[in-house]
């Protein structure tokens, strides 16, 4: 408990003397490549997840919002490799772990079930996503990836907005996200 207790210190010295040279240094910076790899990942498992949901969704709508998702980002992931590579930042190659075990638990159901738990994901990614693009577009370092930030965050928004309402046809209008509940 004790060594807990002196790396937290040490870590929290650290973090003030950089506060020292700005003005929000006071945890530690967001990093263009940081955005890169999660929003990378985030859109090859954006991919991943909706094509599986093509094959095992039971609810014509699920089926019509996995098609949206994977049209709309494999579009977006085209464009975040190129500006990836023009500028020399690296994208993920798979999916993240937290995706990996959602791909893993919806190839094992099937039907209603499959459908709102893969609607429950799309609502928390989008929300996490959403998040993630706003925070590049505002303190991101990089011009073009804070500019194709900001032009992508409209569609994620209406994504989110498309999942939520997919949602809670799917739950008879008491969509886990109108009563705050339901994330992962």
């Amino acid at each position: 408990m004790r060594t807990i207790l002196y790396c937290t210190v040490i870590g929290l010295g650290f973090l003030g003397l950089s506060g020292a040279r700005g003005e929000d240094r006071a945890r530690p910076a967001f990093s263009d490549q940081e955005f890169v790899t999660k929003a990378s990942a985030g859109g090859l498992a954006e991919v991943n997840l909706s094509r599986i949901a093509l094959k095992r969704a039971s609810d014509a709508g699920v089926k019509k919002f996995a098609q949206h998702m994977i049209d709309d980002h494999e579009k977006a992931n085209k464009e975040l490799i190129k500006l990836a590579d023009q500028k020399k930042f690296k994208v993920s190659a798979t999916m993240d772990a937290e995706h990996q075990a959602l791909s893993t638990k919806l190839l094992k159901l099937s039907g209603s079930e499959f459908d709102r738990e893969y609607m429950k994901g799309q609502v928390k990614d989008h929300k996490d996503t959403v998040a993630l693009f706003e925070k590049e577009s505002k303190n991101g370092s990089d011009a073009d990836l804070k500019k194709w930030a900001d032009k992508t965050l409209p569609t994620l928004r209406k994504h989110l907005k498309m999942a939520q309402d997919t949602q809670s046809k799917l739950t008879g209008g008491t969509s886990a996200t109108k009563t705050g509940k339901g994330d992962r």
